[in-house]
């Protein structure tokens, strides 16, 4: 190229100028291809931790149900055995004939003998 034949209003660039401008185009175009894809990639963790935070929801709302029918079972086995227990005190020939120990006896507290505290180890 001549630089005479180029007209006067038009400056020449150097090449090194324009390799750089398509460099850093580049780069630019490199850059918001990563950071287009590290987005995507974090939208569908969140959409993946979403979705395992209500399965885990929806299963533990099973357990619950499930444990309060347990409960609500459990109570009305509980009022039954009650119901029997208090029909047949009255009737119990055990309960009648056999005096009551007293409750004394029931909780009283036990002195036991513990040899490794008066073992000479132990004191000092």
């Amino acid at each position: 190229w001549r630089q005479s034949s180029l007209p006067s209003d038009v400056s020449v660039i150097p090449r090194s100028c324009i390799f750089q401008d398509s460099s850093d185009d580049m780069r630019k175009v490199q850059r918001r291809e990563k950071n287009r894809i590290a987005a995507q990639k974090s939208r569908q963790r969140q959409t993946q931790k979403a979705d395992t935070l209500h399965l885990e929801s929806e299963d533990l709302e099973r357990q619950n149900a499930a444990l309060r029918r347990e409960i609500k079972q459990l109570t009305e086995e509980m009022k039954h055995f009650t119901s029997m227990l208090s029909s047949h005190e009255p009737l119990c020939s055990i309960l009648t004939t056999v005096p009551q120990p007293p409750p004394e006896v029931l909780y009283a507290t036990h002195s036991f003998h513990q040899p490794h505290i008066s073992s000479p180890r132990f004191q000092h």
